[in-house]
């Protein structure tokens, strides 16, 4: 009898969470597919029939052709790409050697340098964005016609951003690692670089994946930052360009909902493909013991 009540408040649960789930799904993926549909009709098809499948007379391609003859998306495009993929590979590189001799060496100030590093996750970017601009100017890094300035005064910011989360992650997973492999490895006459790119990196490999793909996907996000640095139209990345189509275009969702669908494709690409990474990057260091 008491297992079958165990069962019956198991199915209930599951029950309500699955319904939590669905309510969830309704209110974030719904709205996502149903702007990716209308990106396919003119205005009139979406003011007339914007719950419609973009089927027979209401399919066009007229948006995107607009948005490729009018705006330079490839341009954006790469300059997203390579300001975020530059911060994911820095900040992987930089936060993995930090995080591995915060965790295995014992040193003077150590627990202060966690406490600031637990601190700079609590200041939101706005307040230091003017302390940093002018840091920038000094070093001619705004202001200037050279494209590859403008691109490295996102591209720093955004690391020092996600340095401490990227840090924090991968301390936890690093700290579950058993000492035994770093001793054996060091018998065999590695040095301690040797260690860290042969045994720390390879057994680490889903959570450097998952902080690579976080650091990339937010710094390709991050509108504010690029906003504030990328001045002109040749240094523009892909959220900034679509931040300029909203302000041109105002009503005609025909364009806003394609250059939406642009921008969130990729994404959803790159997370579709590494979301087991994500998941055991996120997870394996919690049960580790």
């Amino acid at each position: 009898m008491e297992n079958k009540t165990k069962v019956s408040k198991i199915k209930i649960s599951t029950i309500i969470i699955y319904i939590f789930l669905i309510a969830w799904a309704m209110t974030t993926i719904f709205p996502l597919i149903w702007s990716i549909l209308n990106s396919f009709k003119d205005r009139k098809a979406i003011y007339s029939n914007s719950f419609s499948l973009p089927f027979g007379d209401l399919f066009s391609l007229d948006n995107y052709v607009k948005i490729f003859d009018n705006y330079d998306i490839i341009s954006a495009y790469k300059n997203s790409f390579i300001i975020s993929g530059t911060v994911a590979v820095v900040v992987i590189l930089l936060s993995g050697m930090a995080a591995y001799v915060l965790t295995r060496y014992k040193f003077k100030g150590k627990g202060v340098l966690l406490a600031l590093l637990y601190a700079g996750m609590m200041f939101p970017i706005y307040s230091t964005i003017i302390p940093v601009f002018r840091l920038e100017s000094a070093w001619g890094l705004v202001n200037t016609n050279s494209v590859g300035a403008h691109l490295l005064s996102v591209i720093l910011p955004q690391i020092a951003g996600n340095m401490s989360f990227a840090i924090i992650v991968l301390s936890s997973y690093i700290q579950g690692l058993p000492v035994e492999l770093e001793e054996a490895a060091y018998m065999e006459g590695c040095n301690i670089f040797q260690i860290y790119f042969k045994v720390i990196m390879p057994l680490s490999k889903p959570s450097f994946v998952t902080v690579g793909i976080f650091s990339f996907l937010w710094s390709y996000n991050d509108l504010f930052t690029q906003m504030f640095f990328l001045r002109t139209k040749e240094n523009w990345a892909i959220t900034v360009l679509l931040n300029n189509i909203s302000s041109k275009e105002g009503v005609n969702y025909g364009m806003l909902f394609a250059s939406v669908t642009l921008i969130v494709v990729p994404v959803l690409v790159v997370y579709l493909y590494l979301q087991k990474y994500i998941i055991k990057g996120m997870t394996v260091g919690a049960v580790k013991g």
